[in-house]
């Protein structure tokens, strides 16, 4: 059963048709009363907010119909009610069992609370005074080690970060501006015909931008590719003692015999060669 709370209008209607049913006991025999039914909740000593039934308000309502002395609408006793929500049931009372377990759970929480005051703090200690033989460096750099090699990145500099930030303002200020000189060049075009160029011509500014700077990164990577591969090859080309005034004017005299290009003892290579002279 769904119950409403008592209004002040129901609260004053019952209290008013009570003192009519005090003063006048001929009208108990004509008037239907629901408040015998155990179902119901009681109107005794009513106040707002305790429940009542919609079988209980409309009978107020009946009884005041019937006393013209006093008249009230359904509506006003229904302006105001909400739904009646019983408060939750208290809580049961806890078992001796239980009370004996919590008073057991007290007590060995303060014993140790106790144990914990008198007894001494451990005294604190750094990584050396713990591990005194294992150098300081070293153990740091195997505590903090990377467990992948993924987990190192790249190292990113500060004229990379220019450098791309550069590349992007470009490759905004060559759309937006292909896009704004074709919308001013065809001034004279219709609106939708000057959007679709506009549009169509910055498009094609970025596809064009992109497989530049595509290209230009897999040249740029082949090179490097290219220059890891080279191998370089130190050759002696002349010796001299240290002190010997002979042996050092012979030496800045004597000219190198480079070979040339049209040896035919040189076979072509891949590799450079690196010469060092005299000093």
């Amino acid at each position: 059963m769904v119950l409403l709370t008592m209004t002040p209008s129901i609260v004053e209607s019952l209290r008013i048709l009570d003192e009519i049913r005090a003063g006048d006991d001929s009208q108990i025999e004509h008037t239907p009363s629901n408040t015998a039914d155990n179902d119901e909740p009681s109107l005794e000593d009513p106040s707002v907010g305790k429940p009542i039934s919609h079988g209980q308000i409309i009978d107020i309502w009946n009884r005041s119909k019937i006393n013209k002395s006093y008249g009230v609408r359904l509506e006003e006793l229904l302006r105001g009610a909400t739904v009646y929500v019983p408060p939750p049931p208290p809580k049961p009372e806890p078992t001796d069992e239980y009370k004996a377990l919590m008073a057991r759970l007290r007590r060995e929480e303060e014993e140790r609370s106790y144990e914990r005051m008198l007894r001494k703090a451990p005294t604190k200690e750094s990584f050396a005074e713990r591990f005194p033989a294992a150098p300081m460096a070293h153990s740091f750099a195997e505590v903090n080690r990377p467990l992948k090699d993924s987990d190192l990145g790249d190292d990113i500099e500060h004229g990379d970060v220019q450098k791309q930030v550069t590349l992007i303002i470009n490759f905004l200020i060559s759309v937006f501006g292909c896009g704004a000189a074709l919308w001013l060049a065809t001034r004279w075009w219709s609106v939708p015909a000057r959007l679709f160029l506009s549009l169509g011509g910055s498009i094609v500014v970025a596809i064009a931008e992109v497989a530049v700077y595509t290209a230009y990164t897999w040249r740029m990577a082949e090179g490097e590719k290219n220059q890891k591969k080279m191998r370089e090859v130190k050759q002696i080309v002349q010796t001299w003692v240290v002190g010997e005034d002979d042996n050092k004017k012979a030496a800045i005299d004597e000219p190198l015999n480079l070979p040339e290009a049209g040896d035919a003892e040189i076979e072509p290579t891949n590799l450079r060669r690196r010469i060092k002279g005299p000093s």
